[in-house]
């Protein structure tokens, strides 16, 4: 299953900073999808982006969206998902 969102952003917002967010959006989108139709509940979210996938791994990391990244995918993995980058 694949979804598709539009976001409209500031012009200040850097090239990571979509990234991370569009990153984001996509934990969202799959915490909010019917959770009973998909099985087994794995997800891959796709990102060419080095620097947001590096920022994450990065403990040391503590921007805004990587950490609110972070929180979404541990809560999504604690009762059900998979959730992998590629």
């Amino acid at each position: 299953m694949a979804a598709k969102l539009k976001l409209k952003l500031d012009g200040r917002c850097s090239n990571n900073q979509a990234e991370q967010l569009a990153i984001l959006k996509a934990l969202e989108t799959i915490e909010s999808m019917n959770r009973h139709t998909i099985n087994p509940r794995r997800a891959i979210i796709f990102t060419d982006s080095r620097v947001s996938l590096d920022s994450l791994h990065n403990t040391n990391n503590h921007a805004l969206l990587v950490e609110e990244t972070r929180k979404k995918v541990a809560s999504l993995e604690k009762p059900e998902w998979k959730i992998m980058f590629s």
